[in-house]
Formats: C-alpha cells, structure tokens, sequence
C-alpha cells in the first residue's frame, strides 16, 4: 500500500514535533517539577552551613586565644597583688625608730633621738621641779618628757610630711603622664617631677632616678619610695607599674585613670574631714576645759586648788585625773579621726 505524499509530509512534520517535544520536556522538566530549585536550595544551605561551621570555628578558636590571653593577664595581676600584700605585711612587721625617722624626713640616728629624748625629759623634769611640783609630779614630768614628748613630735612630723605629699602627688602623677603622652621615657618623666615638684615630692622620684644609675629597676625604687612614704596612693603607683611591667599595656592611660583616682580620694577626705570637724571642736572644747577652770581657779583663788598640789592625796588626785583626761582625749580623737 502505498502512502501519498501528503501523509508523508504530515507524519514527518510530526515525528519532528514529537522529537523536540522530547528534547524540551528533557531539558525543561527539573524546572517544571521544582527539582532545580531544591537543588540550588540545597548547594546554596550546603555552603552556608560550610561557611558558617569554619565561621564558627574561627570565632571559637579567637576567643579561647582572648579568654586565654585574659586568664594569663588575669594571674599575673593576682600573682602582682600577692607579693605586693605580702611586702606590704613584712614592712608592717619591720616599723622600727629608724624606719619611724626616715618617714619623718629626720636624718638623725637612733642614738642621737635618744640622746635628745633624755635631754628633753631632764629639761621639763627640772622645770617642773623649779616651779615647786612634788617629786611625784616631777618624775612624771620627765618620763612624758622623755618618752611621749618626742614620739608625739616624731608622729607629728611624721603626718605633716605625708599631707604634703598627697597633696602634690596627683599633680606630679599629671606631670607624667604629659611626659609619657610627649614620648619621654618613664625616666625622664620622673626626672621632670624631681626637678620642677618641691620637698617631699621631688626628692622621693629623685631617689627613684638616681637608684636607676646603680641598678634598682624602677618598680623596686617606687616599693622603696613606700618605704619611706606608706600611703595607700603611693601603693597603688606601685601596683600600676608592677602590673604595666609584666603585662605592658598603655602606661600613660592607667596612670592617667589612677590620677583620678588619687583625686577622687583627696576629695573624700576632705568631705570626711568637714563632716568631722563639728565632732573635733567638741572634742577640743571638752578636753581643754578642765585645764582652762584650773587656770582661771589659780588666777582668781589660788589658795582654792593648794591643797591638790601640797598633800600625797592631792598630788594622786590630780595625776589620776591627767591618766583619766588623756585616756578620754584618746578614745575621742579614735571615734571622730576617719581614714580612706
């Protein structure tokens, strides 16, 4: 049977059609049945997650070399403060005449204080006796003269010499960290405050500076300085330069942030001391009074107050009444003096 030439023609047009039918469907289908784009999604979390896990794992890494970095930080901080605390005790332990002179600022040896004491006690015992005391009044007389009086000058001393320093040491703190902001040496910086700060400021760093020329590092001249000066602020400037040398850091920040805090405390203290103040002339008053009405009784009747200073039960009377006045001026000057 033989076809004609128009059905040739029409099943040849459709075998075509049919074969790119074929190859369109082959090509088109993933995108017709949503299979390319659940492989995109999957190639596309696939290496998101790669991304994030190595993310992940980089970050883990930096921040346990951070968290070791800061324990190692940490300890040598701690370490620093122990054997800062355990000086610190020794030195409390130590706290003898000579160390005593040397915080006063007094270049004398201890033989010549005593000397000087007992000088001091023969003198107000001789006094006394001239100004016809008993001989009980006299002996006392000289034993505060010999003991009490000169320790008194000594603490007295002693005290004067720190208020002036606290007072210039947060400005000669400033003074390098401007030299360490410049770029001077911590040396130099200090060489600057022992040239331009007056007495006691000035020659504390200028012992730090010249103990540099025969090999004392500069942490040990400042433990040195707190030696000869033990305060609480000189303290710390030893603490900041211990921690700086074995950890390092930004010198002139930390020494600018203790500034502040040296400021901060010399303004509390002197809150604390205008707050007392009401309490210390209270104090005053009720402590010199005794001795101001003895006074004016000798002026207006003397012949009132003999009996005190010429009979044995007089003379007791009148030394228990000083033993109770100092214990009560004692106990006074405790509750109302308030240290930071």
């Amino acid at each position: 049977m033989e076809l004609s030439d128009e059905v040739i023609q029409v099943a040849f047009i459709a075998f075509i059609a049919i074969a790119v039918g074929a190859v369109a469907l082959a090509l088109l289908y993933p995108y017709f049945t949503g299979e390319a784009r659940a492989t995109k999604r999957v190639a596309s979390v696939a290496s998101k997650t790669g991304k994030t896990t190595g993310d992940k794992k980089l970050g883990n890494f930096r921040s346990r070399l951070k968290e070791d970095s800061k324990d190692s930080r940490r300890r040598q901080v701690q370490e620093s403060l122990k054997q800062l605390e355990e000086r610190e005790k020794q030195r409390k332990k130590k706290i003898t005449l000579r160390v005593l002179m040397l915080q006063a600022g007094l270049d004398l040896s201890p033989r010549n204080f005593y000397v000087a004491s007992l000088i001091a006690g023969l003198a107000i015992a001789f006094m006394t006796w001239i100004g016809g005391a008993p001989l009980a009044v006299v002996a006392v007389a000289g034993v505060v003269g010999a003991v009490g009086l000169p320790r008194w000058v000594l603490s007295y001393l002693r005290n004067r010499r720190q208020e002036i320093f606290l007072h210039e040491f947060a400005d000669a703190i400033d003074v390098m960290v401007r030299g360490l902001k410049a770029g001077l040496p911590v040396n130099d910086a200090m060489k600057v405050i022992a040239a331009e700060s007056g007495p006691p400021v000035g020659p504390e760093f200028m012992d730090v500076v010249e103990g540099q020329r025969v090999g004392i590092s500069i942490g040990q001249g400042i433990e040195r300085m707190f030696e000869r000066m033990p305060l609480t602020e000189v303290n710390f400037l030893a603490i900041v330069m211990a921690i700086q040398a074995k950890t390092g850091g930004n010198l002139a920040e930390a020494l600018s942030n203790l500034s502040n805090v040296l400021r901060d405390r010399k303004k509390m203290k002197q809150k604390i001391k205008a707050v007392s103040q009401e309490a210390k002339a209270s104090a005053s008053i009720i402590g010199s009074l005794p001795f101001l009405i003895c006074a004016g009784m000798a002026v207006l009747n003397p012949k009132h107050l003999n009996p005190l200073w010429e009979t044995q039960t007089g003379n007791l009377i009148v030394v228990g009444s000083l033993v109770w006045m100092g214990l009560g001026v004692l106990i006074m000057r405790k509750m109302i003096n308030f240290k930071i």
